[in-house]
């Protein structure tokens, strides 16, 4: 990562732990959750488990790799250029309303903080990759009344 400090280890580290605890939760919730009921109503439950488990599991696991690859970067063991080409965060599968609406509120709230979770660390991902040029306007406005200044000499 060069000159960039906005991405640091002690930020992935951070990350890192985060994203460790909620996947702990994930896998405490849909793999120990069962559905014991019968019926349509409970057959409908269980989609709804089975279909969000699947992508708050992926979801998660996504970002753990995608944190690993920083660790293994600040630990030398990645380049910039294989960190550039192979680390690239997946997009999102969000939740369907309409199995949010059938799960309980906790699992609910889960789901809800990894998308959270995916989403920040989707920011710092497209941050990083446009090389942090998100500067203020005045700063901005001042490197270009330079860049005229120089250029006009």
């Amino acid at each position: 990562m060069g000159q960039t400090t906005d991405i640091s280890r002690p930020i992935i580290e951070a990350l890192y732990c985060e994203a460790l605890v909620l996947a702990d939760d994930v896998r405490q919730v849909f793999d120990l959750n069962p559905v014991h009921d019968t019926g349509e109503d409970a057959d409908r439950v269980r989609m709804a488990l089975s279909v969000e488990g699947l992508r708050t599991t992926t979801r998660i696991m996504h970002v753990l790799a995608w944190l690993l690859n920083y660790r293994a970067y600040f630990d030398g063991e990645l380049t910039e250029f294989q960190l550039r080409r192979h680390s690239k965060l997946p997009p999102d599968r969000v939740s369907e309303i309409d199995n949010m609406e059938l799960l309980e509120q906790p699992t609910c709230d889960l789901i809800n903080e990894t998308e959270r979770l995916h989403a920040r660390i989707s920011r710092l991902d497209h941050a990083w990759r446009d090389g942090f040029e998100m500067q203020p306007a005045a700063i901005r406005r001042l490197q270009e009344r330079l860049g005229h200044a120089v250029g006009a000499r």
